[in-house]
């Protein structure tokens, strides 16, 4: 079965349930962007709690603009403020160390498309796990998905709207807030590390 999917920034847990449980995975690229959705935000764990990590893009004034053709705004560095919240927030998990060098070079560069940055942020996963998830992106939109062959999973994209729960594991700030559920795939991979497939295969949507 092929997973359509939106590519957001450091992906969901969610998400990365999805793209591992199925056959093919399909990337919708052809969208419309959405105000306050994971395209350009992603949620973490911070000393204080829940933290999101929001990108500063560019709007038209119209407003109907494709996802791919979305601008990041440089005038903001919030690569510097994305980079120190993580080193903030993980520098306690387990394996936040063996990937710092890669995810600081990551947020070095300097990206103008979000959807590129987006990718980017995939490929950042795939490395760290020597693990490939194998895509292909859409040619055209379509509102709604009518063939028995895709799992229409893009609702995914919208955190308000995704109610998935998976089981609890060791987060670096739980004994202060609790377990705090589905956030971004950083906060599995630097508490579970190499095991992050291991667990991403045993939950379920």
């Amino acid at each position: 079965m092929t997973t359509i999917l939106h590519p957001t920034y450091f992906p969901s847990i969610s998400h990365f349930v999805a793209m591992e449980q199925a056959d093919a995975i399909l990337f919708e690229v052809e969208d419309n962007f959405q105000k306050q959705t994971n395209r350009n935000r992603t949620y973490i764990y911070s000393p204080n709690g829940l933290q999101l990590l929001n990108i500063p893009v560019k709007h038209n004034k119209t407003n109907l603009q494709k996802t791919k053709d979305i601008i990041i705004d440089s005038d903001y560095d919030w690569q510097k403020q994305h980079f120190k919240s993580l080193e903030t927030a993980y520098r306690g998990s387990p394996f936040y160390e063996y990937f710092e060098d890669d995810l600081r070079k990551l947020f070095e560069k300097k990206h103008h498309f979000l959807l590129d940055l987006n990718f980017e942020t995939l490929e950042f996963i795939e490395n760290s796990l020597r693990y490939k998830f194998a895509h292909t992106k859409t040619t055209a939109y379509e509102v709604e998905i009518n063939s028995s062959e895709i799992t229409d999973h893009r609702m995914l994209v919208n955190g308000k709207k995704d109610l998935s729960s998976f089981e609890r594991y060791i987060q670096v700030f739980d004994e202060k807030h609790g377990f705090l559920n589905n956030l971004s795939i950083l906060d599995l991979l630097f508490s579970e590390g190499k095991y992050t497939i291991d667990y991403l295969r045993e939950q379920q949507l």
